[in-house]
């Protein structure tokens, strides 16, 4: 297959934004001509790009979850601290996490085609968090010894009540659980 072409890539990636905020906004049921007119194309190119719904929806979330595995090696590169790309890095897991709260229904669906995306998304996105939460700690700015894939299913744990309380703030309670992280003084 060969590489598609950069502004083909632009324009798929300027798509599946689009889908993604109208799945934020209206869920993933929203009609794709909504979708069509967030992203200023016909609804024949998302047809073109993704036949079905369930293509369009497994694009998204695979979109997003490469957007975040790619942004915490930038983060390590460019905070100033390791602690400070590991919270940052935690700010935008929050942010995926609470926006597929509307697609938890879709996702686990009986349709095979959904299947694979879990471990997909761990596979991506567990050695990221390894990664940042090594860097944190062997700066000296975190206790050793944190497990990724523990810290992300207790951020996802947290993000569950995102939106059915008025008073909760999940990205609060996911910033209070990060700096519990923090080697004591």
């Amino acid at each position: 297959m060969k590489p598609k072409r950069a502004d083909a890539q632009r324009n798929e990636n300027a798509l599946l934004s689009a889908a993604a905020a109208v799945f934020v906004r209206s869920g993933v049921e929203a009609p794709i001509r909504e979708i069509a007119a967030e992203a200023g194309v016909g609804t024949a190119t998302i047809y073109r790009h993704f036949p079905t719904r369930a293509d369009l929806i497994v694009a998204v979330y695979r979109h997003q979850v490469e957007a975040l595995a790619e942004s915490g090696p930038v983060r390590l590169e460019t905070a100033p601290t390791p602690y400070a790309a590991l919270q940052g890095w935690f700010g935008e897991f929050v942010g995926f996490v609470i926006t597929k709260q509307g697609l938890a229904a879709v996702l686990q669906s009986d349709d095979p085609c959904y299947d694979p995306l879990h471990a997909y998304f761990l596979e991506r996105l567990e050695p990221v968090c390894t990664r940042l939460l090594t860097a944190a700690a062997s700066s000296g700015e975190i206790r050793s010894g944190q497990d990724a894939q523990e810290l992300m299913r207790g951020v996802g744990g947290l993000c569950a009540g995102a939106g059915t309380t008025p008073r909760y703030d999940p990205r609060r309670m996911v910033e209070l659980l990060i700096s519990g992280l923090r080697q004591p003084d």
